[in-house]
């Protein structure tokens, strides 16, 4: 359905820059940009099982004027499945441009102009988690990119201040893994987001946050 109260809405729309922010750590975590039209517009949509259900609608509250129809529930098999998917807009164009090629995901080439502190902590909380609960020390279960692509990433880390090394797994992917001082600057980063998901706070108990 594409009514004319529709189209006036969506020229209405624009982007806030935590907005942005947000968008470019969902697209380096789970989020997936869909197009339906040869690529002239673009929706975001976001996925999260059960047990990340705040999350979900955390994230449909800070989209919530890009949502058509609230957030979703679905059954999946014997699993629950929560989402959200935004109106197809042109505003999503440009970030769809830098995260695929050729339909494949990858790590935009601009990534060190887009990377912020709040799109870090979103990419986190999507892949990231304590080496193990013996360590301080994070790491980013960031399996589905190259060894390339995690240099470009590295680099765009090192401009947030953050130290970072590839650790190779058994499947020949990498893992990032950040030391413990550099661990206290990520978990400074979600610290804010913990306040409204407290269920995310085992992530990082181990580290104390940079202040």
């Amino acid at each position: 359905m594409n009514t004319k109260g529709i189209r006036e809405r969506k020229k209405q729309l624009r982007l806030s820059k935590r907005q942005r922010e947000l968008i470019v750590g969902l697209l380096l975590g789970d989020g997936h940009l869909e197009t339906q039209n040869g690529g002239r517009t673009y929706r975001l949509k976001v996925e999260h099982g059960a047990l990340q259900r705040d999350y979900l609608v955390w994230l449909a509250k800070e989209f919530q004027e890009w949502i058509q129809s609230d957030w979703y529930e679905k059954q999946r098999g014997e699993k629950v499945v929560y989402g959200f998917t935004t109106v197809s807009h042109p505003a999503f164009r440009f970030y769809a441009k830098q995260f695929y090629q050729d339909g494949k995901k990858r790590m935009p080439p601009l990534i060190k102009r887009l990377m912020s502190p709040l799109s870090l902590a979103i990419w986190f909380l999507d892949d990231g988690s304590a080496k193990s609960s013996k360590h301080k020390s994070l790491v980013i279960h960031s399996l589905g990119y190259s060894k390339a692509d995690l240099v470009l990433v590295q680099d765009a880390l090192e401009s947030l201040g953050i130290q970072s090394s590839q650790h190779k797994q058994r499947n020949d992917t990498f893992r990032l893994y950040f030391p413990y001082e550099s661990s206290r600057i990520i978990a400074s980063f979600v610290q804010p987001i913990l306040i409204d998901l407290p269920l995310f706070a085992y992530k990082v108990e181990n580290i104390k946050p940079k202040k």
